[in-house]
């Protein structure tokens, strides 16, 4: 290539650089130098590598003695790489995890490998501290594993309360409407489930769950304001709302449709107390028609059972008085926070 009547390719492959240049680029690239002695095992770094390696430049360092500092897990994996590069032919790189006290470090070595090109038997090349970069790689890996996780949850409830609204809905319109308000009290519930600090996963309060989860069923009803919601403050994780966000769509829909929120005078009360190592929900219906006994046990029942012994570890019970249904949940807490 020309430039300003000067070939600056022919000069490029022309051009040296002194010791004191390569000192600098070195330095601001980072990385280490290390010469191993393929007879002898000794291993000798710069003081850059010693403070990578957090070894004291004062001990005779070997291959192996500096193996010691590898990670357990890639320990091996290293050592074979290490052997392997006398028969590679050309440049070779591999990554791997040094234990510096209590800290982690991601380190890479590159160099080049055959022995055609080893002089004095001593070969040559760099690490890296590459740990940066690879906890920017992890935050990936996890966050598209937590996406993925979320979509198969959030398409899972979808399933869920499309059967469910089909069973309650007289009219395609109907159903195109309540499944789309149900599906929106759905994302706003999702929206509640925040991580937790230290890396504690995700969750949301069960009272702010629960009020956002039954929103559209008191916003249908004939009056509004005739759901009241009164429980601990819990937390509930994203594991956990998938489960409990299908039974109270459920047990909503069945009220809508055959109890207390299907007339103008019925109310529902949704209370709590924790009992050891379980959360119990009350679910109080009263003042809608006159109380049925199903005689079949259909889908929604089989659901809801499913899901309170499977998702969430507990029970429902449900008895049939002549006010209203009465629906306890017995939770295990230690799902509920998963």
């Amino acid at each position: 290539m020309i430039w300003k009547g000067v070939d600056v390719t022919d000069q490029a492959q022309k051009a040296e650089w002194n010791s004191d240049q390569l000192r600098r680029a070195i330095k601001a690239a980072g990385v280490a130098l290390w010469t191993w002695n393929v007879d002898t095992d000794a291993f000798l770094m710069d003081r850059r590598g010693y403070e990578l390696w957090d070894i004291s430049t004062q001990e005779i360092l070997t291959f192996e003695h500096l193996s010691e500092k590898i990670h357990p897990a890639d320990r091996t994996r290293v050592r074979d790489s290490f052997s392997a590069t006398r028969a590679v032919v050309g440049p070779y790189e591999i990554d791997f995890r040094i234990l510096s006290g209590l800290d982690v470090r991601w380190v890479s070595a590159r160099g080049q490998g055959s022995d055609e090109d080893i002089k004095a038997r001593l070969m040559t090349g760099i690490f890296l501290d590459v740990t940066g970069r690879k906890q920017a790689e992890e935050g990936h890996e996890l966050l598209a594993g937590e996406m993925s996780h979320r979509v198969k949850n959030l398409l899972a409830i979808a399933t869920g309360l499309t059967r469910i609204t089909s069973r309650s809905s007289g009219s395609i319109e109907e159903m195109t409407a309540q499944l789309t308000e149900r599906l929106t009290a759905l994302g706003r519930a999702h929206d509640l489930v925040r991580p937790l600090p230290g890396g504690q996963g995700s969750a949301a309060l069960l009272g702010d769950l629960i009020t956002v989860l039954l929103a559209p069923y008191d916003e249908t009803a004939a009056f509004s304001r005739r759901i009241r919601v009164a429980v601990p403050r819990i937390g509930v994780g994203e594991s956990a709302a998938t489960g409990l966000a299908l039974v109270i769509h459920e047990l909503a829909t069945n009220s809508l449709k055959y109890g207390s929120l299907s007339v103008a005078s019925g109310t529902l009360d949704v209370s709590g107390t924790i009992d050891g190592d379980f959360l119990v929900l009350a679910w109080t219906e009263q003042g809608g028609p006159e109380v049925v006994v199903p005689r079949n046990t259909g889908y929604g029942s089989k659901m809801l059972e499913r899901t309170m012994s499977g998702h969430l570890g507990g029970t429902i019970a449900v008895d049939w008085t002549t006010g209203g249904a009465l629906v306890s949940l017995r939770i295990d807490c230690g799902r509920l926070s998963s």
